[in-house]
């Protein structure tokens, strides 16, 4: 439900004005490299603060345009919603902005949004989950119906997985319209969190994925919070913090070596 009144709308002017700023601050402090996943209309709305993320180093990648759902739009729709969001979105960043990942603002997509992410040269999406920790080629054209479900066939854009328990929202959010309570602690999300960074660490090639909002981690209990964790994980040997742009690439590098050395264990025995 979109709401335009005073106060949810100072609520995002929060999250950009205060928020942000204390979200840069200690990823700069602790030199964290990091994706921001924006909304073209929250680009334009605050364009400087925008501009901020990109100068400092950091990721930009594509949210929808106003935050809505594709679920259920035409792919034709779908499509001309994506290309607008771009577009709006070089408006401030420049005619060379390239995006090379997407996240839907429902965590949901339609049958049609991996092929036309793929088309627009989008190397990953991270809005699925089926994995918890390791990122996978994402599928498209699948058919979910009551006799049955096809996946579809795998994609070339990873999917770098996502999970509610891993998102700040669902703890930390009140909302009165509709109604949603998710009133947890920082200590009590911090244990959450490092209990799930530990398992993701111990697999050894894991990919540990946070999602979190300005307007939510940026008060202030919550952003210390984030920097303990942040320590947390540093403090394991091996981590390493990338943005989902890189780690997207690294695995998809890997991935077509692979292949490529399939490819060439099986072609003396074609000949």
């Amino acid at each position: 439900m979109r709401q335009t009144s005073a106060t949810p709308l100072s609520r995002g002017e929060f999250g950009a004005l205060v928020g942000l700023p204390r979200v840069l601050s200690l990823l700069a402090e602790k030199k964290v490299p990091a994706t921001f996943f924006v909304p073209s209309h929250t680009a334009a709305a605050f364009p400087s603060q925008t501009l901020r993320i990109r100068d400092e180093g950091h990721e930009i990648a594509l949210h929808g345009y106003c935050h809505e759902t594709p679920v259920g739009l035409s792919r034709n729709d779908e499509e001309q919603l994506l290309d607008r969001s771009i577009s709006r979105m070089r408006s401030v960043l420049g005619s060379d902005f390239v995006p090379k990942g997407y996240r839907s603002p429902a965590w949901d997509l339609g049958p049609d949004s991996i092929s036309i992410l793929e088309e627009r040269g989008i190397i990953y999406d991270s809005s699925m989950m089926a994995d918890d920790y390791r990122p996978y080629l994402a599928r498209k054209g699948f058919v979910a119906t009551e006799d049955g479900y096809d996946p579809g066939k795998p994609s070339q854009i990873l999917e770098l997985p996502v999970a509610w328990e891993l998102d700040d929202f669902p703890h930390f959010v009140f909302l009165n319209k509709p109604m949603y309570l998710g009133m947890r602690t920082p200590a009590e999300v911090y244990e959450l969190w490092r209990e799930e960074f530990d398992f993701c660490d111990s697999l050894g090639d894991g990919v540990f994925t946070l999602t979190m909002h300005p307007q939510i981690i940026g008060r202030g209990p919550r952003i210390n919070m984030l920097a303990r964790l942040i320590d947390h994980m540093r403090s394991k040997p091996g981590v390493v913090f990338r943005t989902a742009s890189e780690e997207a690439r690294e695995r998809l590098r890997n991935l077509h070596e692979l292949q490529a050395k399939a490819y060439q264990a099986f072609e003396p025995i074609i000949e």
